[in-house]
């Protein structure tokens, strides 16, 4: 029983190191010494590299002064911000002077403009929604499965 377990081991050891030298030839992505060493002084430059503590940051973020700044988003210019500002206090989209959290127009609703509704439904045609769903069996089944009854009772409804 040993013996077998030997010949096993041996075996898998003795091609996994015959193919290894085939699997290394196959990878087409090697990089020069240059080209790591290229890299290497890129991540250095920018920053991007592992700090040397525990916190798994990397240089950039624990310096941020120390590393130029990657390129964000165009900023506005002042009197765009501005405008947005002045129409922000306008409609009462601010957060209000408290711990609630809330907006102006929350708080004080009756000091702004009101906020154009979304067109909704009416209770007929909610009713009228429920009742076909129902007709159809487009409503859960009263298990756990998911299924609509449709699907759990099909000869009791219509077929499309």
């Amino acid at each position: 029983m040993k013996t077998n377990q030997i010949l096993i081991t041996a075996c898998m050891t003795a091609s996994t190191w015959a193919i290894s030298p085939q699997l290394m030839a196959q990878n087409p992505q090697t990089k020069t010494r240059e080209q790591v060493r290229q890299e290497l002084m890129e991540a250095v430059r920018t920053g991007n590299i592992p700090c040397n503590d525990d916190s798994g940051k990397l240089m950039r973020e624990v310096y941020p002064s120390s590393y130029p700044q990657p390129a964000g988003v165009q900023s506005q210019s002042r009197e765009q911000v501005q405008q947005e500002l002045q129409e922000a206090i306008r409609t009462g989209n601010v957060q209000c002077n408290n711990d609630t959290g809330m907006l102006e127009r929350q708080v004080n609703p009756s000091r702004y403009p009101a906020q154009p509704e979304a067109p909704g439904k009416t209770r007929e045609q909610v009713q009228q929604e429920l009742r076909e769903a129902v007709r159809t069996g487009n409503v859960p089944a009263n298990d756990e499965s998911g299924r609509m009854l449709k699907d759990v009772n099909p000869g009791q409804y219509p077929v499309r």
